[in-house]
């Protein structure tokens, strides 16, 4: 047999032994660090492909009002998902589904690459499902393979109130969503988080605890049963709230402010409880759950009346003729001040090069103080401003709680304006505006600009003399303290009996405020404010008795006329409702 030549040297064999045992080395090294020091690690990533976790939605807590009646509930949904690594062919398959159950292909994609979060992890497709579209789902079933649904627990209102601007709504989360998120952690995208009213203030007590359910799942990642060595967690429910509302007074309250634009708030001062509150107009509140059509949340949206906003809170309003408590209460608090001088009303005032008018043309003749109030006389706080320095009213209406948020437990609270020699140099420059401007802030004009919650707890002071709990929407025993107005009890008492007589006086402007019943005692003030933008916005302030027992109201109506003619009549149809209920409860 012929045998070749060996030519390879003694030099290139060790060259190659020496490598070969490097590669032998480096393997054994590598193999060290994979099955030794990596062990945890890839067995953590082995049981990842061998288990899939999946979560479950946890039902969000009940709101409730005061009497336990269910204002937010859940209802079950059927939402459809995708496991994207047993997909095939995802567009036919899309397109097969739009076939059978209706849903457009185009969206159903679109979704798809927005949930997104991994091969083997469940993505949204579509959701509210109905049992049709379910039952066709199950006929074909063998031809879906990696389509899935299951329930989801989705926000339901079962009351007749909306209360759409207290309740909030739900947002449900995707990618920008989460990025926005300060806790990441606690979301998964598809879940719902609340985004406005009560359901974003409470949201850590309303959220609940996600269930969690492993599965095992063969190399083509298709379940084949439980994974017994982890044990399933149950969705945990989020906490009910019970919010302070009474779901009658409420119901009353929108049904009053029907095709009109405004706000009511109807409390008890010294709890700073509401009872109701109307923003106007309002929205369905099941308006973000996806049962609304298109052209009906596009109708809303780009509506001129703006009913998304909540005006109760947002909402920025000269106060007029309502803040003359505050002029009057920082004038008596002036040495040089006799309420029981009387100042002649002309009709018109002149100050400077300027006349400035009365809301009663002809003028109202002499006046006090007391007359002033319930004929709500312009000239006379006009006459007697100048013993008040500009810093000094503006210091009264903050003490207030005008110009600073009242904290109510809902978002977005706008804090208004309260003009001082500061802000009106800054706006105008220091040679820009008078003194003059003090005599239309005095009665609630001018720079002056309040939100209807701020009003609400004014009034509330006024009635609890200088001691209402701060205004909240949610029964807790964790409030924080409000405003503690210091007064002269003597000065307290003839602030209020000034307001009685502009309710029980003939020549009162909330006389007809007076519902008339028996052993009801009714306080309040009238404001008519001139709008720059439009027609005057009515006011209605005050508060009633009964008994032991204290009602304080906020009735706003955007460019409505004359509060005495359009906001108190208002006041006394809430006064009798609220009277009806109370001896309705008291038969019972």
């Amino acid at each position: 047999m012929l045998k070749a030549e060996n030519i390879v040297s003694y030099r290139q064999y060790l060259f190659a032994l020496m490598i070969t045992w490097a590669l032998v080395i480096i393997l054994i090294i590598r193999f060290f660090q994979i099955q030794i020091l990596g062990y945890a690690r890839y067995t953590q990533k082995a049981e990842t492909n061998r288990i899939r976790k999946v979560t479950a939605t946890a039902p969000r807590g009940l709101i409730l009002d005061r009497k336990g009646k269910i204002l937010v509930d859940n209802s079950p949904t059927y939402v459809l998902t995708a496991i994207p690594g047993e997909l095939k062919n995802k567009k036919q398959k899309f397109q097969f589904i739009s076939r059978i159950i209706g849903l457009d292909s185009v969206k159903v994609l679109e979704n798809y690459k927005k949930y997104y979060r991994g091969k083997f992890t469940p993505t949204r497709l579509a959701k509210d499902l109905t049992f049709n579209q379910i039952s066709r789902l199950e006929e074909n079933k063998i031809n879906l393979e990696g389509i899935y649904y299951e329930q989801f627990p989705e926000r339901y209102f079962p009351s007749k109130v909306n209360a759409s601007h207290i309740l909030g709504y739900v947002k449900e989360i995707d990618n920008a969503t989460l990025n926005t998120l300060k806790d990441k952690s606690n979301y998964e995208l598809g879940d719902m988080i609340g985004w406005n009213g009560l359901e974003q203030q409470y949201e850590l007590f309303l959220k609940g605890v996600r269930g969690i359910y492993f599965y095992e799942v063969d190399a083509f990642g298709r379940e084949v049963g439980h994974v017994d060595e982890l044990d399933p967690q149950n969705p945990e429910p989020g906490n009910n709230i019970v919010t302070t509302l009474d779901m009658d007074i409420q119901y009353h309250l929108e049904s009053l402010m029907k095709d009109k634009k405004g706000v009511i708030i109807v409390g008890k001062p010294r709890t700073g409880e509401i009872l109701a509150a109307i923003s106007a107009p309002d929205f369905k509140p099941d308006l973000f759950t996806g049962l609304m059509l298109e052209e009906e949340w596009k109708t809303v949206l780009y509506d001129p009346d703006k009913p998304l906003i909540n005006r109760m809170v947002q909402g920025l309003y000269p106060p007029g003729s309502i803040v003359k408590m505050i002029t009057a209460i920082t004038l008596l608090e002036n040495s040089e001040f006799d309420p029981n001088k009387t100042q002649v009303c002309e009709g018109h005032y002149q100050f400077g090069d300027r006349l400035f008018g009365c809301w009663w043309d002809e003028g109202h003749g002499e006046m006090d103080l007391t007359a002033a109030m319930l004929n709500s006389c312009d000239v006379y706080f006009y006459k007697n401003i100048s013993l008040i320095g500009f810093d000094n009213l503006s210091a009264s209406f903050k003490s207030f709680g005008f110009g600073v948020p009242t904290n109510i437990d809902i978002s977005g609270e706008a804090i208004g304006i309260v003009p001082s020699i500061s802000f009106m140099n800054k706006r105008y420059g220091r040679y820009g505006w008078s003194k003059g401007a003090m005599l239309n802030i005095c009665i609630g004009q001018g720079e002056l600009l309040v939100t209807p919650i701020q009003v609400f707890n004014y009034i509330n002071l006024i009635a609890s003399r200088g001691k209402a709990g701060l205004p909240h929407l949610v029964m807790t025993n964790n409030k924080m303290p409000n405003i503690q107005k210091n007064v002269k009890p003597e000065f307290w008492d003839k602030i209020i009996n000034d307001m009685s007589e502009v309710i029980y006086n003939t020549n009162g402007t909330g006389k007809n405020a007076d519902p008339g019943i028996s052993g009801l005692n009714v306080f309040g003030k009238t404001g008519t404010a001139e709008n720059p933008h439009g027609n005057t916005h009515a006011w209605f302030v005050g508060w009633a008795e009964y008994n032991e027992e204290q009602y304080s109201m906020v009735i706003l109506l955007e460019n409505a006329g004359s509060g005495g003619s359009v906001a108190a009549p208002m006041a006394r149809e809430i006064l009798k409702s609220i009277f009806n209920d109370i001896q309705v409860a008291k038969n019972d």
